[in-house]
């Protein structure tokens, strides 16, 4: 049920909160264009190509099916598709049919894409501390750290029926 459904009041945010809301907007999208740009500078890739590959590194024998791939990227299975055919593309990444599901599909990173993934990541770590750590102190870290783990907390889906891009 939605506030105006209800009858209620719209809670407004006050001036310090839409300062911070509009500090956390200008700093997200720089950080994400910083990170996008030394990425693709460094090895030809945009930040969600290589948060893909990230993923598959991590997963068991490098693979993961295609829709865990999305859900965990939080992207439209045809948003990961074209992302996927890319780096197929590149030589990083192959599609592999499922063996317990006959219409489900792997993506493997390949010892290619594990490679490409090995040398560019030291220079996305470097941006990545040069955007963000370097800039705060250790306990600004670790409070940064608690409320973005409070946020994601209360953004998590209860329902697994929630209609989320990913699930599209």
């Amino acid at each position: 049920m939605t506030m105006a459904s209800t009858g209620e009041q719209t809670r407004w945010l006050t001036d310090e909160e839409q300062s911070v809301w509009r500090a956390y907007l200008h700093a997200a999208t720089l950080l994400e264009d910083h990170l996008d740009r030394q990425l693709q500078r460094d090895a030809g890739m945009p930040h969600i190509y290589y948060g893909l590959l990230v993923q598959l590194s991590q997963a068991p024998r490098r693979q993961k099916r295609m829709t865990e791939l999305a859900k965990d990227a939080k992207i439209t299975r045809s948003r990961l598709s074209h992302a996927v055919a890319r780096l197929e593309k590149s030589g990083w990444v192959r599609r592999e049919d499922c063996p317990s599901d006959k219409r489900g599909q792997n993506a493997v990173l390949t010892e290619e894409g594990h490679e490409m993934l090995r040398r560019s990541a030291p220079g996305h770590v470097s941006a990545v501390r040069q955007a963000l750590f370097d800039r705060l102190t250790p306990e600004q870290v670790r409070s940064l750290g608690e409320i973005m783990r409070v946020v994601a907390a209360g953004l998590q889906p209860e329902d697994a029926d929630a209609d989320l891009p990913w699930l599209r």
